[in-house]
């Protein structure tokens, strides 16, 4: 069969894609159709509600914890939802409570910027206990009793009573590589008491007792 003249090779193409098209007709419909309704659903399905960064804890976190980079993390929470209080600038600062990981960090999970804020009249004294067990039961807030104990003359005393727990700071390692003895913790203390504990705390063995 020879070649067709070149005027009739468009009207063969023509014929051609024609003939195909309606082969499949039934199949170029049902594509047609899904598009449609894919289409339509997309229009229809409601927009994703709007989002917020929320900054909250990355681990869980213990109280008295000093925040770095590392301890926080963003997440994306639906606008509205969050709770009031966010902490805007929280790195540098003390966990004033137990964190999970997740919660977000608002003000009240925080020591305040200064120890003493809502405590006129006092004066921050970091206190070393021997027993870290009993540092543990502590919490920020805490109003605790501490008492020097002299183990060989069988006395102990009430050096301050009713006394304000500022923040409880984590351990760090001495040059050593190793966690000092007992734990640290820091107190609210008048003048006169400052005086009197810090002199019992270089002498005698300290401890605490829960006032309220």
């Amino acid at each position: 069969m020879a070649d067709a003249p070149p005027r009739r090779r468009p009207d063969l193409l023509r014929r051609f894609l024609r003939t195909r098209v309606l082969a499949h007709r039934r199949a170029w419909a049902a594509l047609l159709l899904a598009l449609a309704v894919a289409s339509g659903l997309r229009t229809l399905a409601p927009p994703d509600p709007p989002t917020e960064p929320v900054l909250v804890a990355a681990r869980d976190l213990p109280a008295g914890t000093v925040l770095s980079a590392g301890d926080l993390t963003t997440l994306r929470w639906p606008r509205g939802t969050a709770p009031d209080g966010l902490a805007a600038r929280p790195l540098g600062r003390t966990v004033a409570a137990p964190l999970r990981r997740g919660e977000p960090l608002t003000d009240v999970r925080l020591v305040a910027p200064s120890l003493l804020a809502g405590y006129p009249g006092l004066v921050a004294l970091p206190v070393r206990i021997p027993d870290p067990t009993a540092v543990s039961l502590l919490r920020v807030g805490d109003e605790i009793d501490l008492v020097a104990s002299d183990p060989e003359a069988a006395t102990a005393d009430t050096v301050a009573v009713g006394v304000p727990v500022l923040a409880l700071p984590g351990e760090p390692a001495d040059g050593s590589g190793q966690v000092t003895s007992g734990r640290l913790v820091v107190l609210g203390l008048s003048a006169t008491e400052v005086r009197e504990v810090s002199v019992a705390a270089s002498r005698q063995f300290l401890t605490v007792a829960f006032s309220r």
